[in-house]
Parts: structure tokens; C-alpha cells; sequence
């Protein structure tokens, strides 16, 4: 299960930004693309297991599904969820636009009063 993995890439992520700022962390924002093959579930349950004793306690994650997205290279034609992958203008095939992605989108911080 890579999803515990990913929780601990983004936790140390977060950490290098929240750390140095003495700043709570509150919400983590990610996009998970419907190709990446992550169970976006597991991932859920890896970061409730993972966030305890760290800069993630008690902070929530918000997950964006990301679906797959096709474009022909050369015309830049989105194709159609379930078309072949293949431009039906030039007859180029089609490259993956959007939906393999695991993107850390934004950390909600509270920093301190200096």
C-alpha cells in the first residue's frame, strides 16, 4: 500500500514549511488524479494513522479527485471521456492531459503573532 508512503512525503512536505514558521497546521489540500493509482480511501485512513505526533495532528485533508483527460498533441483537441486516443481531427494519438497527478494544492497554516 504506497498510500502510507504518499501521507509520509506529504507530511514531511508540510513540515518543511510548517516547522520553520512555528505555524499550526489546519488543512491540507490535494489533488489525486483518477490514473495516479492511489485509493484515495487508504489515503484517507493512512493520514488519520500518520498525522498523530506530528505537524498534521488534528489537521483535516481534503482530497480533489482529478479525472482523466485526453488532448491531441498537435491541434490541442480534448477528446471525449471514452473516445478512442486518437484526434479525430489530424489522427494523432492523444496524450494524457490530466489524471495521473498527486499534487500537494495548499497548506491552511496558522502562524503566530511575532
Amino acid at each position: 500500500m504506497h498510500e502510507y508512503s504518499i501521507v509520509a512525503s506529504l507530511i514531511e512536505r508540510v513540515a518543511r514549511e510548517a516547522t520553520p514558521r512555528h505555524a499550526r497546521v489546519h488543512r491540507l489540500h490535494v489533488a489525486i488524479g483518477e490514473l495516479a493509482g492511489v485509493d484515495v480511501g487508504l489515503l484517507r485512513t493512512a493520514f488519520e494513522i500518520f498525522r498523530e505526533r506530528t505537524v498534521c495532528d488534528g489537521a483535516a485533508l481534503d482530497v480533489r479527485e482529478v479525472a482523466a483527460s485526453w488532448r491531441c498533441p498537435g491541434c490541442e483537441l480534448a477528446l471525449l471521456p471514452g473516445a478512442p486516443l486518437r484526434c479525430p481531427a489530424c489522427g494523432r494519438p492523444a496524450r494524457l492531459a490530466a489524471g495521473d497527478e498527486i499534487v500537494l494544492e495548499r497548506i491552511d497554516l496558522e502562524v503566530p503573532d511575532v
